[in-house]
């Protein structure tokens, strides 16, 4: 391993001199952080410290389409995007433009994973990037999840930025040895001696009858684990800048993108934006009730929305986009303007992103809620591969219009 992690190392070294004579190189300059929160640049933060809660007191039907996805006018970052000069993406594409960006500022990234070089990903994140970066700042590893994060985690800690693919999510469980004892834990075991300043990504989620083996949400197994920070991307924008703070940031990141959200279509900025890895997106204005969610139930939720505000509803929806920590300054605005909050996951129920974040809610929010928290997660099932079924352990539009519908009674 230590030969291996050499030769990164001095790929990284002669690479950073082609770089810095390449006229193709990416001119990068200082993103400034506005304070605009719509459609805004925001810059990732890239120290040690996680974000703590606010604990404030007192007053101030029919089916639906299960594949929905809003139109960018429902965004308020997509909205004021499409204003200015851009170029429309798909979100993998998104994806790869910020991981190629990043390669070019920084000779110390890397990329590492299975068909990750000249085959360019599993979903062709990574196309093209052997050719330009070499075999090994985008190095092809065998099929053994184990040895090549724990190579990522090593690399790391002798200076070099490597960002691991696992082809589906599901896999990385055959890592979760090296994620847990080892990315989350190393810089406080060793008395803050060595930064893990690593991506872990890849696709997860409920797909297309890809069965239970290829749609597992691991957001509940990761949220346990302390020291790491935990983002999932909706959209090509936020995909692009989350993907550029994730590499940025001297925390370990795991970046969870939904499998059905790859060819999602946006027009995002030419010029350089970074977002923040703890903060949460305003979708939507409302007056009603808070519905927080995030990943592709995002859409679900627009979608929704439309039959919701047809009915005298106005919901404030929130894409939460930072799974850990949890951005609670917005939710506890949100939370104290409408008094009502609905949660929407496509995780598990038992030990879900929503059961750690009604939790959340409950200890610093109690005194604002009007109505008790509801949560409308994905059935504690190993998910069918029969499309019908699987359809069923999942939430759907309708079961939102109807839980909306039982919060605002009066």
């Amino acid at each position: 391993m230590a030969v291996v992690l050499q030769g990164l190392g001095a790929a990284a070294a002669v690479s950073s001199a082609d770089l810095l004579s390449s006229s193709k190189r990416t001119k990068l300059a200082s993103v400034k952080s506005m304070t605009g929160r719509n459609g805004s640049v925001l810059v990732g933060r890239s120290d040690r410290r996680f974000c703590g809660g606010l604990n404030r007191r007192g007053r101030d039907a029919g089916k639906l389409t299960a594949n929905a996805v809003a139109g960018k006018a429902e965004s308020p970052t997509s909205a004021a995007g499409s204003k200015q000069s851009g170029h429309e993406i798909l979100l993998f594409e998104a994806l790869r433009e910020g991981l190629e960006e990043e390669m070019d500022r920084d000779p110390h990234v890397c990329v590492m994973g299975e068909d990750v070089g000249h085959y360019g990903g599993s979903y062709k994140v990574t196309k093209d990037l052997a050719v330009k970066y070499g075999d090994l700042r985008v190095l092809d590893t065998p099929i053994a999840e184990n040895s090549f994060t724990g190579m990522g985690i090593g690399a790391a800690m002798t200076g070099l930025r490597p960002i691991v693919e696992g082809m589906n999510m599901g896999f990385l469980l055959l890592a979760f040895n090296q994620i847990s004892n080892n990315c989350g834990m190393l810089h406080y075991t060793s008395g803050g001696q060595f930064t893990i300043p690593i991506v872990i990504r890849g696709p997860g989620g409920v797909g297309r009858q890809l069965g239970a083996e290829h749609s597992q949400r691991l957001e509940s197994y990761f949220q346990s684990v302390p020291g790491l920070q935990m983002v999932a991307c909706s959209t090509p924008y936020n995909a692009k800048g989350l993907m550029k703070a994730a590499i940025r940031s001297e925390n370990p990141v795991i970046l969870f993108e939904h499998v059905l959200l790859y060819n999602l279509k946006e027009r995002i900025p030419d010029e350089e934006y970074v977002l923040s890895l703890e903060e949460a997106e305003m979708v939507r204005p409302g007056e009603h009730v808070t519905i927080l969610t995030y990943s592709r139930m995002r859409y679900h939720v627009m979608q929704a929305a439309q039959t919701l505000v047809n009915k005298g509803y106005d919901p404030e929806i929130i894409d939460i986009r930072s799974l850990k920590p949890f951005d609670l300054y917005t939710i506890g605005n949100s939370v104290k303007k409408t008094h009502r909050v609905l949660i929407v996951e496509e995780c598990m129920r038992t030990g879900g992103i929503g059961a750690s974040l009604r939790a959340a809610i409950i200890e610093n929010f109690w005194d604002y809620l009007d109505a008790p928290i509801m949560c409308l997660s994905s059935q504690d099932v190993p998910t069918p591969y029969a499309g019908t079924l699987e359809e069923w352990t999942v939430v759907q539009p309708a079961q939102i219009v109807t839980a909306v519908e039982q919060l605002c009674q009066p």
